[in-house]
């Protein structure tokens, strides 16, 4: 026999040998592909938690909770996000700095809607007491890993405007000092003749859209960015 020559009877083991051999690399590249990517899904994937800590104005005082203005942002934000909402009628800067930290063990929220203070305004509390309430639950939520975005709101007239005045600082001077994205007022352009429920303070399902399209120039940018992990 000839050096080379074809031997009868090996020319097609040889090639399904060749054959499996292609088969397996192909199968052992695709292994080590999708283990590469793997990481990059899964954290392009993961969901942020928003948590909002607000009073009566995000809870949905007087109507439907669906038709309140934080359910209106479930549905837009999509699947994409979880929504939780821990807003409480009556709560307090104090009351919700009680709370904060066992909710913020619970969620792990990425994100923080801040709509705390109307209560505290309507009760004459001290505009100070205030700021430092709100400013250990921007400390609070930052220590946890999250970003915070403020929710400011206002009070009647009728406080007058050495109170009033005070009262708005406290948002902006916040906001300020740790570099916070502000919603100055979060009632902006609610029609406080026609879309205010019986006891004059709190907006009709009418009202809530209009205070989501205030909120959500804020928010937007914050969703299109990552948080950082904490530590």
């Amino acid at each position: 026999m000839e050096p080379g020559f074809p031997v009868p009877g090996w020319t097609l083991p040889v090639a399904a040998v060749a054959r499996r051999c292609l088969c397996g690399v192909l199968l052992l590249l695709c292994l080590l592909l999708s283990i590469a990517v793997a990481p990059l899904a899964s954290s392009q994937a993961r969901a942020d938690t928003l948590l909002v800590m607000g009073d009566s104005l995000s809870a949905a005082y007087g109507i439907d909770p669906d038709q309140g203005w934080v359910n209106l942002l479930r549905q837009r934000v999509g699947s994409g996000h979880e929504v939780v909402n821990a807003s409480i009628t009556g709560e307090t800067t104090s009351g919700g700095s009680a709370r904060l930290p066992e909710i913020l063990r619970q969620y792990h929220p990425d994100i923080v809607l801040l709509e705390l203070g109307g209560n505290d305004g309507l009760r004459g509390l001290s505009p100070q007491q205030m700021q430092v309430n709100l400013s250990k639950m921007i400390e609070r939520s930052r220590d946890a890993g999250a970003r915070v975005l403020l929710l400011g709101i206002e009070v009647p007239p009728n406080y007058g405007p050495a109170y009033s005045d005070a009262f708005r600082g406290v948002f902006t001077q916040l906001a300020g000092d740790y570099d916070l994205p502000l919603v100055p007022f979060l009632l902006k352009g609610v029609d406080l003749d026609s879309m205010l429920q019986a006891d004059g303070i709190h907006p009709t399902a009418e009202a809530q859209p209009i205070i989501l399209d205030n909120v959500w120039p804020q928010l937007a940018p914050m969703l299109e960015t990552q948080t950082p992990s904490a530590g």
